[in-house]
């Protein structure tokens, strides 16, 4: 009875050994007495006991945080930039017998290549080509984890920290910029402005009688708004008829005067 129990043990030892379960998103890579004959799965897969070995390898995107490197830019400027790395194994061979740790590596080569491709760049191609930058990143990263067995499908510039006197230059930049956009603001409408009063001003010149009515509309609307006394310089076309009557009134008045007084002196 010993000896059968022993015998039932190996035999659930030697299946559980021998039977593996591959999931949908993994590849087993078999080892047979140390060479490699391929990857596996998914599904129900069997081994040869004490003679096939296998190493799972997960088939699904891995997401990797870039750690920050300390870069200086093509125009010497000193920066602390961090990246996310998206990246999946496309040959689970490949990955397990061309590289020794396909993680580490693929961490690796990415910080070099953040060094290498932001150093030659200036800070304003880094602030406002960031999606250019993250396309050479990815190319370039791909390159050399193809013989890996790698994908790296996609490569974002996460965060860039600039220095306390950076931010402050820049601030002072955006604000100069802002100001000098209202000035050439303003000044167009003062163009404008002045363009249309021109043409408002050949329109009146065609007709005089309009410069006066559009004083007394002033004078209306003042008076209706304004209940405070307003003194306003009158043009003097408005009171030549008045002091040509005035004038001639004079006139008569004096004549009279004349007369009345050739009557005095012949009697």
């Amino acid at each position: 009875m010993p000896t059968l129990g022993f015998v039932i043990i190996l035999i659930l030892l030697l299946i559980f050994t021998s039977v593996k379960v591959i999931r949908e998103y993994e590849r087993a890579v078999v080892f047979r007495l140390g060479r490699l004959i391929g990857f596996k799965g998914p599904g129900l897969i069997i081994l040869i006991p004490f003679i096939d070995k296998m190493v799972r390898v997960s088939l699904r995107t891995i997401t990797l945080d870039v750690e920050p490197q300390d870069i200086i830019t093509r125009d010497n400027v000193s920066i602390k930039v961090n990246a996310v790395l998206y990246f999946r194994v496309v040959y689970p061979d490949k990955a397990i017998v061309n590289i020794e740790n396909y993680l580490y590596a693929t961490n690796q080569i990415a910080q070099t290549t953040l060094r290498s491709i932001l150093g030659q760049s200036e800070l304003d191609e880094l602030l406002a080509e960031r999606d250019k930058i993250n396309l050479q990143l990815q190319q370039i990263i791909d390159e050399h984890t193809e013989p890996w067995g790698i994908k790296v499908t996609a490569v974002e510039v996460k965060q860039i920290d600039l220095p306390l006197e950076m931010q402050r230059a820049m601030a002072k930049q955006a604000q100069a910029e802002r100001e000098r956009r209202a000035k050439v603001i303003n000044a167009d409408g003062e163009f404008q402005a002045a363009a249309k009063l021109a043409e408002a001003a050949e329109e009146i010149s065609k007709q005089p009688i309009a410069l006066q009515l559009r004083f007394l509309q002033t004078l209306a609307d003042v008076a209706t708004e304004k209940n405070s006394t307003i003194v306003f310089p009158v043009p003097i076309d408005l009171l030549t008829p008045f002091m040509q009557n005035a004038g001639n009134m004079a006139g008569e008045k004096l004549e009279e005067f004349k007369k009345a007084l050739d009557k005095l002196s012949s009697k």
